[in-house]
């Protein structure tokens, strides 16, 4: 416990990270404040009720500014569906590719490419969002007026959200984006701790304290999966110096066990909305289509889990396959004059590297569904469902992800002050001048 506050003391004691922290903190307060600001014309007094569904899932991203119809009611969402579509197109089209290619300059051009497919997203999803959640006894003005506003105003919202993010990945600490998912999932984790509590009373006290150790455990375990990583030796070929020949370096190329994040999971929950969707619409003319309106609706039917972790386990595979391109990691590693010890340089480089991400993809794939439907078990075995929602899912690998990225970089400025200091103080010398 001491070293932890000394550790605080000394990330406070240097100006930048104290800094970085502050504004972080100052940009994340302005993003929650946001989330309470109701759209013009909207009479905040009637709002109730939370949002249910794939809408549900956004409300919690969004830490309840979704349900509040709020200026920010629609987030970073239309950002990160325009990433994601730049993301697809730099391995389907070929203009994109060679941008990619680019360098920083290519990023440039992406990142631009992208905040412009995100204006466009974000009319689109405006108008539905207005359509599906604003009711009529809500607008207090001329209802063309609210529409017409709103669709310019909830745009700004999702612009000023990004231009937040940006502020923090540049002057704060983390990647801010990232930071104000994680934010709007940590605004709802007080009241799912309180509302478990009440659910148990005084005399469920014991029970209470065994479900929030069996949560730490949880948490526990998605960081060693989050951090674990399969290391493919490297060898650096041997390199000419004036005082003669020396041997490479030997480093490793680290591939991680969760090498696409959350994202199965978000394609597969919003996949597995469809078919409560669809078999609704005919519920009323067919027994069948009522029965698989229901399965799908609940998401603690073993039909529904089922399903739900075969769609994870295939879009683990498929993202994977498009964000990692090992023909592309052979081609760097020959031009930086590095192999493999034992495998020729090449196509066969290449075919080990897509070798071994098969078979860690699967372990992988496998432990993401898992995390996926511990909510629905935990709801199932008796946990309130805001509560039971931090048991796994999105909410719980975003902000574990989220934490250990910014628990890095803090690191990283702890160990070069660290350096700096002993540089200062003289305890680390040059080589002296013969």
């Amino acid at each position: 416990m001491r070293k932890f506050f000394t550790t605080i003391k000394r990330i406070f004691t240097i100006p930048e990270l104290r800094s970085r922290i502050l504004t972080t903190l100052g940009l994340l307060l302005i993003f929650r404040l946001g989330a309470f600001i109701v759209l013009p014309g909207i009479d905040a007094t009637k709002i109730t009720g939370k949002a249910q569904g794939i809408l549900g899932l956004l409300d919690i991203f969004l830490g309840g500014a979704f349900s509040n119809v709020s200026i920010f009611g629609l987030g970073v969402m239309p950002y990160i569906s325009a990433s994601i579509a730049v993301q697809l197109l730099t391995v389907a089209v070929p203009y994109f590719q060679k941008i990619q290619r680019e360098g920083q300059s290519g990023r440039k051009t992406l990142n631009k490419i992208t905040k412009i497919l995100t204006i466009g997203i974000a009319m689109v999803q405006s108008a539905s969002y207005l359509a599906a959640t604003v009711s009529d006894e809500l607008i207090m003005i001329s209802k063309p007026l609210f529409f017409i506003s709103s669709l310019f105003v909830l745009p700004a919202g999702t612009m000023a959200c990004i231009w937040i993010g940006d502020r923090i990945t540049d002057k704060g600490i983390g990647n801010g984006v990232s930071m104000l998912i994680m934010i709007g999932i940590v605004s709802s984790l007080p009241g799912a701790f309180v509302e478990e509590f009440i659910l148990r009373g005084s005399r469920g006290l014991l029970i209470f304290i065994f479900e929030v150790f069996a949560l730490f455990l949880i948490v526990v375990t998605v960081v060693m999966f989050t951090q674990a990583i399969r290391k493919i030796p490297l060898q650096y070929a041997k390199q000419m110096a004036t005082t003669g020949a020396y041997t490479g370096q030997r480093q490793y190329i680290p591939l991680k066990l969760n090498t696409s994040g959350v994202m199965p999971i978000i394609f597969a929950q919003v996949l597995m909305f469809l078919p409560a969707l669809v078999t609704n619409l005919f519920a009323g003319k067919s027994d069948t289509m009522a029965a698989i309106s229901k399965i799908f609706g609940d998401f603690t039917t073993w039909q529904y889990n089922l399903v739900f972790s075969l769609l994870i386990i295939a879009f683990t595979y498929f993202y994977t396959a498009i964000t990692i391109n090992p023909m592309q990691i052979a081609d760097d590693m020959k031009r930086s004059s590095s192999f493999i010890p034992g495998i020729k340089p090449g196509k066969l480089t290449a075919a080990f590297i897509d070798d071994i991400l098969s078979k860690i993809t699967l372990p992988g794939s496998l432990f993401l569904a898992i995390i996926a439907i511990l909510p629905g078990l935990a709801y199932i075995a008796g946990l309130s469902k805001s509560f039971s929602r931090f048991f796994g899912g999105t909410s719980l690998l975003i902000m574990v992800g989220v934490v250990l990225d910014s628990l890095q970089q803090i690191e990283s400025f702890l160990l070069m002050h660290h350096y700096d200091h002993m540089m200062d103080s003289g305890r680390i010398q040059g080589r002296s001048q013969t």
